[in-house]
Protein backbone atom coordinates (compact mmCIF):
# COMPACT_ATOMS: atom_id res chain seq x y z
CA UNK A 1 0.00 0.00 0.00
CA UNK A 2 1.08 3.58 -0.54
CA UNK A 3 2.63 5.53 2.30
CA UNK A 4 0.22 8.05 3.87
CA UNK A 5 0.43 11.66 2.76
CA UNK A 6 0.97 13.04 6.22
CA UNK A 7 3.38 12.09 8.98
CA UNK A 8 3.26 12.65 12.72
CA UNK A 9 6.13 13.46 15.03
CA UNK A 10 4.26 12.62 18.24
CA UNK A 11 0.66 11.80 19.25
CA UNK A 12 0.06 13.93 22.33
CA UNK A 13 -3.49 15.28 22.31
CA UNK A 14 -6.80 15.02 20.50
CA UNK A 15 -6.38 18.57 19.23
CA UNK A 16 -3.83 17.39 16.67
CA UNK A 17 -6.55 15.54 14.81
CA UNK A 18 -9.41 17.94 15.41
CA UNK A 19 -7.29 20.70 13.89
CA UNK A 20 -6.38 18.61 10.84
CA UNK A 21 -9.40 16.90 9.22
CA UNK A 22 -7.18 15.51 6.45
CA UNK A 23 -5.01 13.73 9.00
CA UNK A 24 -8.10 12.45 10.82
CA UNK A 25 -9.47 11.11 7.54
CA UNK A 26 -6.16 9.37 6.85
CA UNK A 27 -6.27 7.64 10.24
CA UNK A 28 -9.83 6.40 9.65
CA UNK A 29 -9.06 5.28 6.10
CA UNK A 30 -6.12 3.23 7.32
CA UNK A 31 -8.09 1.84 10.28
CA UNK A 32 -10.75 0.61 7.89
CA UNK A 33 -8.05 -0.92 5.69
CA UNK A 34 -6.68 -2.90 8.64
CA UNK A 35 -10.15 -3.79 9.89
CA UNK A 36 -10.85 -5.41 6.51
CA UNK A 37 -7.72 -7.54 6.79
CA UNK A 38 -5.19 -5.25 5.10
CA UNK A 39 -1.55 -5.84 5.95
CA UNK A 40 1.60 -3.74 6.35
CA UNK A 41 5.12 -4.52 7.53
CA UNK A 42 5.97 -0.87 8.26
CA UNK A 43 7.40 -1.77 11.67
CA UNK A 44 9.66 -4.57 10.52
CA UNK A 45 12.96 -4.12 12.32
CA UNK A 46 11.43 -1.55 14.70
CA UNK A 47 10.48 -1.80 18.37
CA UNK A 48 7.56 -0.36 20.35
CA UNK A 49 8.20 0.34 24.04
CA UNK A 50 5.00 0.24 26.09
CA UNK A 51 5.82 2.30 29.19
CA UNK A 52 2.82 2.19 31.50
CA UNK A 53 2.91 3.79 34.95
CA UNK A 54 -0.78 2.98 35.44
CA UNK A 55 -2.70 -0.28 34.90
CA UNK A 56 -4.07 -1.00 31.45
CA UNK A 57 -5.54 -3.87 29.49
CA UNK A 58 -7.04 -2.59 26.23
CA UNK A 59 -4.65 0.27 25.51
CA UNK A 60 -1.41 -1.53 26.32
CA UNK A 61 -2.27 -4.85 24.68
CA UNK A 62 -3.79 -3.24 21.58
CA UNK A 63 -0.64 -1.14 21.08
CA UNK A 64 1.52 -4.22 21.48
CA UNK A 65 -0.70 -6.26 19.19
CA UNK A 66 -0.66 -3.44 16.62
CA UNK A 67 3.15 -3.35 16.59
CA UNK A 68 3.41 -7.13 16.26
CA UNK A 69 0.83 -7.26 13.46
CA UNK A 70 2.83 -4.59 11.61
CA UNK A 71 5.98 -6.72 11.81
CA UNK A 72 7.60 -5.03 14.80
CA UNK A 73 8.79 -6.07 18.23
CA UNK A 74 7.70 -5.02 21.71
CA UNK A 75 9.43 -4.24 25.00
CA UNK A 76 8.01 -2.61 28.09
CA UNK A 77 6.48 -2.71 31.52
CA UNK A 78 2.90 -2.53 32.73
CA UNK A 79 3.71 -1.22 36.22
CA UNK A 80 6.66 1.11 35.77
CA UNK A 81 6.28 2.67 39.22
CA UNK A 82 6.92 -0.74 40.82
CA UNK A 83 9.10 -2.52 38.27
CA UNK A 84 11.51 0.05 36.85
CA UNK A 85 14.18 2.45 38.06
CA UNK A 86 11.40 4.82 39.15
CA UNK A 87 11.61 2.86 42.41
CA UNK A 88 15.20 4.13 42.71
CA UNK A 89 14.16 7.73 42.07
CA UNK A 90 14.70 8.00 38.32
CA UNK A 91 12.84 10.91 36.74
CA UNK A 92 10.50 10.55 33.78
CA UNK A 93 12.79 12.59 31.47
CA UNK A 94 15.75 10.34 32.28
CA UNK A 95 13.64 7.22 31.73
CA UNK A 96 12.49 8.54 28.35
CA UNK A 97 16.06 9.39 27.31
CA UNK A 98 17.14 5.83 28.09
CA UNK A 99 14.23 4.08 26.42
CA UNK A 100 14.64 6.29 23.33
CA UNK A 101 17.95 4.48 22.83
CA UNK A 102 16.27 1.06 22.97
CA UNK A 103 13.02 1.56 21.01
CA UNK A 104 11.71 3.35 17.94
CA UNK A 105 8.45 4.58 19.48
CA UNK A 106 7.17 4.87 23.06
CA UNK A 107 3.53 4.44 24.11
CA UNK A 108 3.37 6.22 27.47
CA UNK A 109 0.68 6.10 30.16
CA UNK A 110 1.26 8.21 33.25
CA UNK A 111 -0.66 9.63 36.20
CA UNK A 112 0.53 13.19 35.52
CA UNK A 113 -1.53 15.37 33.18
CA UNK A 114 1.49 16.77 31.33
CA UNK A 115 3.61 13.62 31.19
CA UNK A 116 3.34 13.08 27.42
CA UNK A 117 4.39 16.65 26.63
CA UNK A 118 7.27 16.42 29.11
CA UNK A 119 8.39 13.15 27.53
CA UNK A 120 8.20 14.55 23.99
CA UNK A 121 10.55 17.39 24.92
CA UNK A 122 13.43 14.99 25.62
CA UNK A 123 12.60 11.95 23.46
CA UNK A 124 14.49 11.19 20.27
CA UNK A 125 11.70 8.87 19.07
CA UNK A 126 7.92 9.41 18.71
CA UNK A 127 5.88 9.57 21.92
CA UNK A 128 2.29 8.34 21.83
CA UNK A 129 0.15 9.50 24.71
CA UNK A 130 -1.61 6.38 25.98
CA UNK A 131 -3.38 8.28 28.74
CA UNK A 132 -2.14 11.18 30.88
CA UNK A 133 -3.77 11.66 34.27
CA UNK A 134 -7.29 13.03 34.03
CA UNK A 135 -6.32 15.20 31.07
CA UNK A 136 -5.95 13.45 27.70
CA UNK A 137 -6.30 10.08 26.00
CA UNK A 138 -6.05 10.94 22.29
CA UNK A 139 -5.92 7.44 20.84
CA UNK A 140 -9.05 6.51 22.81
CA UNK A 141 -10.80 9.60 21.42
CA UNK A 142 -9.84 8.55 17.90
CA UNK A 143 -11.16 5.02 18.30
CA UNK A 144 -14.31 6.39 19.94
CA UNK A 145 -14.93 8.74 17.03
CA UNK A 146 -14.18 5.94 14.56
CA UNK A 147 -16.69 3.71 16.37
CA UNK A 148 -19.35 6.42 16.35
CA UNK A 149 -18.91 6.80 12.59
CA UNK A 150 -19.25 3.05 12.12
CA UNK A 151 -22.27 2.72 14.37
CA UNK A 152 -24.11 5.87 13.23
CA UNK A 153 -22.81 6.32 9.70
CA UNK A 154 -21.36 9.72 10.63
CA UNK A 155 -19.83 11.58 13.56
CA UNK A 156 -21.49 14.89 12.64
CA UNK A 157 -24.95 16.23 13.43
CA UNK A 158 -25.49 13.89 16.36
CA UNK A 159 -26.70 14.14 19.92
CA UNK A 160 -24.06 12.52 22.13
CA UNK A 161 -24.63 11.92 25.84
CA UNK A 162 -21.79 11.39 28.33
CA UNK A 163 -22.74 9.74 31.62
CA UNK A 164 -20.83 9.27 34.88
CA UNK A 165 -17.68 10.79 36.33
CA UNK A 166 -17.02 13.50 33.77
CA UNK A 167 -14.67 15.51 35.96
CA UNK A 168 -11.90 12.91 36.10
CA UNK A 169 -12.56 11.01 32.87
CA UNK A 170 -9.81 11.75 30.32
CA UNK A 171 -11.66 9.80 27.63
CA UNK A 172 -14.66 12.12 27.89
CA UNK A 173 -12.49 15.25 27.76
CA UNK A 174 -10.64 14.09 24.64
CA UNK A 175 -13.75 12.91 22.79
CA UNK A 176 -15.78 16.02 23.69
CA UNK A 177 -12.98 18.11 22.25
CA UNK A 178 -12.97 16.16 18.98
CA UNK A 179 -16.76 16.24 18.69
CA UNK A 180 -16.70 19.99 19.19
CA UNK A 181 -14.63 20.38 16.02
CA UNK A 182 -17.54 19.14 13.92
CA UNK A 183 -21.20 20.20 13.68
CA UNK A 184 -23.29 18.47 16.34
CA UNK A 185 -26.93 18.74 17.32
CA UNK A 186 -26.19 18.64 21.02
CA UNK A 187 -23.91 17.20 23.69
CA UNK A 188 -25.51 16.07 26.96
CA UNK A 189 -23.37 15.84 30.11
CA UNK A 190 -25.11 13.67 32.71
CA UNK A 191 -23.25 13.41 36.03
CA UNK A 192 -23.38 14.11 39.75
CA UNK A 193 -23.09 17.84 40.37
CA UNK A 194 -19.62 17.49 41.91
CA UNK A 195 -18.34 15.38 39.00
CA UNK A 196 -19.31 17.62 36.08
CA UNK A 197 -17.16 18.17 33.00
CA UNK A 198 -14.45 20.80 33.41
CA UNK A 199 -15.04 24.48 32.70
CA UNK A 200 -12.31 24.46 30.05
CA UNK A 201 -14.25 21.98 27.92
CA UNK A 202 -17.49 23.94 28.34
CA UNK A 203 -15.71 27.17 27.43
CA UNK A 204 -14.29 25.46 24.35
CA UNK A 205 -17.75 24.24 23.28
CA UNK A 206 -19.14 27.74 23.84
CA UNK A 207 -16.43 29.19 21.60
CA UNK A 208 -17.30 26.67 18.91
CA UNK A 209 -21.03 27.35 19.19
CA UNK A 210 -21.76 23.74 20.18
CA UNK A 211 -24.99 23.36 22.11
CA UNK A 212 -24.67 21.37 25.33
CA UNK A 213 -26.72 20.76 28.44
CA UNK A 214 -25.82 19.51 31.91
CA UNK A 215 -28.12 17.28 33.91
CA UNK A 216 -27.85 15.36 37.16
CA UNK A 217 -30.24 12.61 36.08
CA UNK A 218 -30.14 9.82 33.53
CA UNK A 219 -33.26 11.06 31.80
CA UNK A 220 -34.91 11.39 28.41
CA UNK A 221 -32.21 13.61 26.91
CA UNK A 222 -29.70 10.83 27.54
CA UNK A 223 -31.89 7.91 26.52
CA UNK A 224 -32.92 9.52 23.22
CA UNK A 225 -29.37 10.47 22.18
CA UNK A 226 -27.72 9.00 19.10
CA UNK A 227 -24.81 7.87 21.28
CA UNK A 228 -24.80 7.13 25.01
CA UNK A 229 -21.22 7.12 26.29
CA UNK A 230 -21.10 5.49 29.72
CA UNK A 231 -18.15 5.87 32.09
CA UNK A 232 -17.18 4.44 35.45
CA UNK A 233 -16.44 6.40 38.59
CA UNK A 234 -12.71 7.20 38.66
CA UNK A 235 -12.20 6.11 42.27
CA UNK A 236 -8.43 5.99 41.81
CA UNK A 237 -8.38 9.74 41.09
CA UNK A 238 -10.75 11.05 43.73
CA UNK A 239 -11.29 9.59 47.17
CA UNK A 240 -14.71 11.22 47.53
CA UNK A 241 -16.18 8.79 44.98
CA UNK A 242 -15.61 5.82 47.30
CA UNK A 243 -18.62 4.33 49.05
CA UNK A 244 -21.13 6.68 47.45
CA UNK A 245 -24.33 5.66 45.76
CA UNK A 246 -24.24 6.53 42.05
CA UNK A 247 -26.91 4.05 41.04
CA UNK A 248 -28.98 6.82 39.42
CA UNK A 249 -26.28 6.91 36.72
CA UNK A 250 -26.27 3.15 36.10
CA UNK A 251 -27.55 1.79 32.83
CA UNK A 252 -29.59 -1.26 33.79
CA UNK A 253 -31.13 -3.76 31.44
CA UNK A 254 -34.55 -2.20 32.01
CA UNK A 255 -33.36 1.34 31.33
CA UNK A 256 -31.32 0.24 28.31
CA UNK A 257 -34.51 -0.85 26.55
CA UNK A 258 -35.28 2.87 26.17
CA UNK A 259 -31.90 3.68 24.61
CA UNK A 260 -32.30 4.04 20.84
CA UNK A 261 -28.69 4.97 20.02
CA UNK A 262 -25.33 3.24 20.23
CA UNK A 263 -24.08 2.44 23.74
CA UNK A 264 -20.36 3.04 24.19
CA UNK A 265 -18.02 2.63 27.16
CA UNK A 266 -14.22 2.97 27.21
CA UNK A 267 -14.02 0.08 29.71
CA UNK A 268 -13.29 -1.33 32.21
CA UNK A 269 -16.82 -1.20 33.53
CA UNK A 270 -18.18 -1.59 37.02
CA UNK A 271 -21.81 -1.59 38.08
CA UNK A 272 -22.71 1.37 35.84
CA UNK A 273 -23.24 -0.93 32.83
CA UNK A 274 -25.27 -4.09 33.36
CA UNK A 275 -23.79 -7.16 31.55
CA UNK A 276 -27.31 -8.13 30.51
CA UNK A 277 -27.06 -5.31 27.95
CA UNK A 278 -24.14 -7.00 26.16
CA UNK A 279 -26.34 -8.93 23.74
CA UNK A 280 -28.33 -5.91 22.61
CA UNK A 281 -27.59 -4.89 18.98
CA UNK A 282 -26.78 -1.32 20.02
CA UNK A 283 -24.26 -2.40 22.67
CA UNK A 284 -21.13 -1.27 20.82
CA UNK A 285 -18.49 -1.22 23.57
CA UNK A 286 -16.79 -4.49 22.66
CA UNK A 287 -16.70 -3.44 19.00
CA UNK A 288 -15.34 -0.14 20.27
CA UNK A 289 -12.51 -1.91 22.12
CA UNK A 290 -11.67 -3.99 19.04
CA UNK A 291 -11.50 -0.82 16.95
CA UNK A 292 -8.66 0.34 19.19
CA UNK A 293 -6.38 -2.18 17.50
CA UNK A 294 -7.13 -0.87 14.01
CA UNK A 295 -6.80 2.80 14.96
CA UNK A 296 -3.47 2.19 16.71
CA UNK A 297 -2.22 0.21 13.74
CA UNK A 298 -3.17 3.19 11.59
CA UNK A 299 -1.23 5.61 13.79
CA UNK A 300 1.88 3.43 13.78
CA UNK A 301 1.61 3.09 10.02
CA UNK A 302 1.49 6.88 9.63
CA UNK A 303 4.53 7.22 11.91
CA UNK A 304 6.65 4.62 10.09
CA UNK A 305 5.40 3.94 6.56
Amino acid sequence: MKAPKRRLQHVLEAQQFGNDPELLGEVFKLAQFFQKGGESDCMRGRILASLFYEPSTRTRLSFESAALRLGGGVIGTESAEQFSSVVKGESLPDTIRIISAYADVIALRHKDNNAAEDAARVATVPIINAGSGAHQHPTQALLDLYTIEQECGTFEGLTVAFVGDLKHGRTVRSLAYLLGKFPQRKIVFSSPVDLRIGKDIKDYLDERGVQYVETDILGTEVLQADVVYMTRMQTERHASTHNRDYSQFHLTGRVARSVRGAILHPLPRNSELDPVIDTRPNAAYFRQARNGLYVRMALLHILFA
